[in-house]
């Protein structure tokens, strides 16, 4: 078998490539990255001596991926994943739209003609956000006792005597759960690649299969605090970096689940080897769940007891635009589906980053500049 990842010298493209390396002996594996990403080349010699043929390009370029060679299945990790891309003064709305969007159409353009399969690796932001901010929450403060010390402190959690949006429970956040805007620009160019990908592979006969993912996080994530807020926090802290809790008062009880990149691999399996007109469902939730979800407070005192005090993060109360106070992935569809449940904790991915933190001191000076 023959596969193509995009972005493969981000976190999520070389972890899945480490994978899928690993389980496969005879798998032929390319990649495509633009390198653009400050710190992307970090991953490129390691997976040219693994065997992965890494081609320099930009999925934006039609010229760039009609050159690609023919797989039999692309998986898409490429991607501008911020969601304040575009209106942050820092980014382009264009180019993210280019990116996202007209990147994606070249790729499905590329496996119309090649006739190989399509995984888009998707994002818990395509979600509607009026449903998720107007959530009664509460505030829970959990102990540092018992078997979750490691999460010991407040962590905002919905009221449960409230009528939930269709979709939402105290579960997370479902596959039925609203995508109507607005979900941030970065979310709508997902939804419309979502929808394309699905139409392409429906009219012109290729598998496609959508992964909408919640945070993923691991060692070797290039932190950044509207990507990967668990690696960035982490290694913030442990460089004595200023940190600080944005919105909701600027207490840091904003919630949010994790997730491996590894994890992703048993269903990609299971995916590849299903029959193109297979009854099961063609999107599906990914994420850590409630038993892998912690508030920012919470990392920040998980940082305290691994590393040492450090000085308090400042606090910005104002909540920004496209903030959301709880997102947990529901991922009862895939469980039913595939038997699929995440095989890492978060105190075990919250661990692998502390360590590869410690190894590379200075990390973040090499993918933040």
């Amino acid at each position: 078998m023959k596969i193509l990842i995009t972005g493969v010298c981000g976190f999520v493209g070389s972890t899945l490539v480490k994978a899928l390396r690993e389980e496969y002996s005879d798998l032929e594996l390319a990649g495509v990255d633009n390198l653009s990403r400050t710190g992307s080349w970090l991953n490129r010699d390691a997976l040219l001596r693994m065997g992965v043929k890494i081609i320099h390009g930009d999925i934006r370029n039609a010229g760039d991926v009609e050159g690609l060679p023919k797989v039999d299945w692309v998986i898409d990790a490429a991607a501008n994943p911020s969601v304040l891309a575009g209106i942050d003064g820092k980014t382009s709305s264009r180019q993210l739209v280019e990116h996202n969007l007209a990147g994606t159409i070249n790729l499905l353009e590329y496996c119309k003609r090649s006739q190989a399969g399509f995984v888009l690796l998707s994002t818990s932001r395509v979600y509607s956000i009026p449903p998720l901010a107007g959530l009664k929450m509460r505030l829970t403060a959990l102990g540092a006792d018992g078997g979750e010390a490691w999460r010991c402190g407040p962590m905002l959690t919905p009221e449960p005597e409230q009528v939930f949006p269709v979709g939402i429970s105290l579960n997370g956040v479902s596959e039925r759960t609203s995508t109507e805007p607005p979900t941030s620009l970065y979310g709508s160019t997902k939804v419309c690649s979502e929808h394309l990908a699905l139409e392409y592979g429906a009219t012109f006969n290729f598998p496609v299969w959508i992964n909408r993912c919640g945070v993923l996080a691991g060692a070797g994530q290039f932190g950044h605090p509207a990507q990967g807020i668990f690696a960035y926090w982490v290694h913030s802290y442990h460089e004595r970096r200023p940190l600080k809790f944005i919105g909701f008062g600027g207490l840091g009880y904003q919630v949010r689940d994790a997730l491996h990149p590894r994890d992703l691999l048993p269903v990609l399996k299971a995916q590849f080897a299903e029959p193109l007109n297979t009854p099961k469902p063609r999107t599906v939730n990914f994420g850590g769940g409630n038993d892998n979800s912690m508030s920012l407070a919470q990392l920040h005192t998980w940082c305290a007891r691994r590393f040492g005090e450090n000085s308090p993060a400042s606090s910005f109360a104002e909540t920004r635009a496209f903030d959301i106070p709880w997102m947990v992935m529901d991922t009862a569809l895939v469980r039913s589906v595939w038997d699929w449940k995440p095989q890492r904790t978060l105190p075990d991915i919250l661990e692998e980053i502390a360590a590869f933190a410690e190894a590379h001191p200075k990390f973040l000076e090499c993918c933040m500049g």
